[in-house]
């Protein structure tokens, strides 16, 4: 429910107040713009049977700060944004692939950030594309309604003046059968392996990683 004007009228407010005023508005016009969008991700993640508790936490941290920050979606949400990834895995020999990501210093996943899309899927699909340049990219399973198989939340650490946040990642699985056509845009990452799954989950140091590596593994058995 939308908040009812109080006392005093803005031309009575002091500046602290004209700003609070502000901020109520801007965040009471996300809640309306993404009502929907949000209802449909509650209901996904309310579905969603977690495979340990570090992946039943991180849902219910998404729908605690989904429902206290309208804006999660937008990156200019300060305590951190809703991401999407994906495990690519080369549908001819079930090899999955990884990106040695330039400012973590570690192998990861590709993926990023919704630059004002709301269909997390096709987030991260065009963040696949964008960062490995792999021309046939089909989600797995292809099905009508794609869901991610996977919830992750964790820190991106602060660089420069962006602050230290949350990445509120929804995770899915894509495929190929070009590996070799491998060919990120300029100012992505050109360090990429393609591994057997036991390669990838003895490779990569991060415990949802490995999880979301062997739920995708279990796809392709």
């Amino acid at each position: 429910m939308p908040n009812h004007a109080r006392l005093p009228l803005w031309n009575d407010k002091s500046d602290p107040q004209k700003l609070e005023k502000l901020q109520t508005l801007l965040l009471d016009l996300y809640r309306y713009q993404f009502a929907d969008l949000y209802a449909d991700i509650r209901a996904m993640l309310t579905a969603h049977q977690p495979m340990d508790d570090k992946e039943k936490q991180d849902i219910a941290t998404i729908l605690r700060l989904m429902n206290e920050h309208p804006n999660i979606i937008n990156m200019n949400c300060e305590i951190g944004h809703l991401t999407a990834s994906a495990i690519v895995v080369d549908i001819t020999t079930n090899k999955t692939l990884l990106h040695f990501h330039k400012k973590l210093n570690n192998w990861f996943q590709v993926g990023g950030h919704a630059d004002y899309e709301t269909n997390m899927a096709l987030v991260a699909m065009r963040e696949a594309e964008e960062e490995t340049g792999l021309p046939d990219l089909a989600h797995y399973p292809d099905i009508v309604t794609v869901t991610p198989i996977d919830y992750d939340v964790h820190i991106f650490p602060q660089r420069g003046d962006y602050p230290e946040h949350l990445h509120l990642d929804f995770r899915y699985v894509l495929t190929t059968s070009q590996p070799d056509a491998l060919s990120p845009a300029d100012g992505e990452s050109e360090t990429f392996k393609w591994l057997s799954f036991n390669e990838a989950i003895q490779l990569v140091s991060d415990v949802s990683l490995k999880r979301l590596l062997h739920k995708a593994e279990a796809l392709f058995i």
